[in-house]
């Protein structure tokens, strides 16, 4: 049976940011009910060990977040969760008392790319206060997140990050410097990592097709499920624009042995795009 690294579960699409590096979405905005969770979790079980619980949308906004990670926890699936922070020390409880909470990243590049009314000390002060917490007193890993230094052809937004650097030094009683300087991440403390990458495209069916050769782990490593239920072949693909089938009226195992997938598969196999929304990521260009 084909198994996957992680399977993205879009719990809602809704967020609280409206970031300038996020594509958005034009689809209808939802929150996933319990039930429709615990179907779909029943569905991923045989393919995977691993769950992230965000695709588009703000995971710890769902007002039944404790309620979907202890069916998580039920059906023995480890959780991660990818967030842009703000909300934290609302849900920070819930969080800290899963068991089957891996690891929770927090997108701090969030901050500078929104017009917000919290201010940077303040917001970096209590993602900190979360992480410490989640590192010392659990087994949860945090992974701080600048996914926005600047590429040849992409300029990010990341005039704070200097200002960033120092809170977290401040706050956390560590040396981080250096790794901004370098461009680069690395282990922090115990269960504590900054990660740096550059800023990237976010595919777009409406752009120019400029791909030669394309690779993606889509459907190799990972799949993405839609808060609608829809299946898409990876995490990027924002408005469905690649429907490999509902998982509310077909099994798993049906959508990904599907011809549509099927073909995808095998095109990147052969480092070609078969998907026109493929042809235009700037994501899988990267490999």
């Amino acid at each position: 049976m084909k198994r996957f690294k992680k399977v993205y579960i879009e719990i809602t699409n809704i967020c609280n940011l409206s970031c300038n590096f996020c594509p958005k979405t034009k689809r209808k905005l939802q929150v996933m009910e319990p039930q429709a969770f615990k179907h779909i979790i029943e569905q991923v079980k045989p393919y995977t060990d691993y769950i992230y619980l965000h695709l588009m949308g703000e995971p710890t906004l769902h007002p039944q977040l404790e309620t979907f990670l202890e069916i998580s926890n039920q059906a023995g699936l480890t959780v991660n969760i990818t967030t842009n922070g703000t909300l934290l020390p609302k849900v920070k409880d819930i969080l800290l008392a899963s068991s089957h909470l891996r690891q929770v990243n927090i997108s701090l590049h969030s901050f500078e790319a929104n017009s917000s009314e919290v201010d940077l000390k303040t917001y970096v002060k209590e993602v900190t206060e979360f992480v410490k917490e989640a590192t010392q007193k659990t087994d949860i890993i945090c992974a701080i997140r600048l996914w926005n230094m600047d590429t040849e052809e992409l300029k990010a937004d990341n005039a704070l990050n200097e200002d960033i650097i120092s809170l977290l030094e401040e706050n956390l009683d560590l040396q981080v410097r250096q790794l901004l300087l370098e461009k680069r991440g690395g282990k922090l403390a115990h269960h504590l990592y900054l990660n740096m990458a550059e800023k990237f495209e976010w595919p777009d069916i409406d752009k120019i097709d400029t791909a030669k050769q394309v690779f993606c782990y889509g459907l190799r490593d990972q799949i993405g499920i839609h808060v609608d239920g829809t299946v898409v072949p990876c995490c990027l693909d924002s408005e469905g624009n690649i429907p490999l089938g509902n998982i509310f009226e077909k099994t798993l195992g049906e959508i990904i042995e599907g011809p549509r997938a099927r073909r995808i598969y095998e095109g990147f196999s052969n480092r070609q795009a078969v998907e026109e929304l493929c042809k235009r990521c700037g994501y899988a260009k990267r490999y």
